[in-house]
């Protein structure tokens, strides 16, 4: 199976999957694969009854039940995304976007899928772009002890961080605090970056701004969502 007819069955499965557990699905999916990630870009992705929450300011709400509720969603979306593109998933990740009515899931693969090609760890002003993430996880908690990126596709710049979590993280994941710090990481984060600067330096508008951890291995995703040149 060739990579578009993988991305239109994991956008399929993944339209229906959410239509019928969250009462609502996404008017489009935008499913990426591109080694060591597979990404579903979801958009216009809210239920009615968040809605209201939303309206009402309750946005902590939304996202701690929306965690709830995928906790039991991905061991689905995993194994049909390693059925699908016959690969083996190692952890999978997501943010949402409340404002813009989107969201993005992200599917790492095994070190042993993880042969990443050259072309896309290059991209203009991508040295820049890492001095701008190093300086605000600088400001967030500490600068990574390592960096990569990888622009997988015209529309999405994905940055991983390595070594950020300062002691007191550390202490508060131990002590069962891991949804607090990680809701109050994704707010924090995202207030600090540079998004004019990172705009100008890619020469393109960012529509979304996506992060996510992996705690057990000191590791930060973020995703960054851009608008399509016409």
């Amino acid at each position: 199976m060739d990579n578009k007819s993988i991305e239109a069955e994991i956008a399929s499965y993944t339209g229906k999957l959410f239509r019928d557990n969250f009462g609502k699905g996404p008017s489009s999916l935008f499913v990426s694969v591109v080694k060591p990630f597979i990404t579903i870009h979801l958009r216009d992705f809210l239920a009615p009854m968040e809605r209201v929450l939303v309206n009402q300011k309750n946005d902590l709400k939304v996202q701690e039940t929306r965690d709830l509720l995928m906790q039991e969603l991905l061991p689905d979306i995993k194994a049909t995304i390693r059925t699908t593109a016959q690969v083996d998933i190692q952890n999978i990740y997501y943010d949402w976007s409340l404002t813009n009515k989107t969201g993005i899931i992200i599917a790492e693969m095994s070190e042993e899928e993880q042969n990443i090609t050259e072309d896309y760890l290059s991209y203009p002003a991508r040295d820049k772009v890492h001095e701008e993430i190093v300086r605000f996880s600088e400001k967030a908690q500490k600068a990574p002890s390592s960096l990569f990126s990888l622009m997988l596709n015209p529309r999405t710049l994905m940055i991983v961080r390595k070594g950020i979590l300062v002691r007191i993280e550390k202490e508060l994941i131990k002590a069962g605090f891991e949804e607090q710090l990680k809701l109050s990481k994704r707010r924090l984060e995202k207030s600090l970056l540079n998004i004019d600067l990172l705009e100008s330096l890619l020469g393109v508008q960012i529509e979304d701004v996506f992060a996510d951890w992996d705690f057990d291995l000191d590791k930060g995703y973020i995703a960054l969502i851009l608008k399509p040149e016409k």
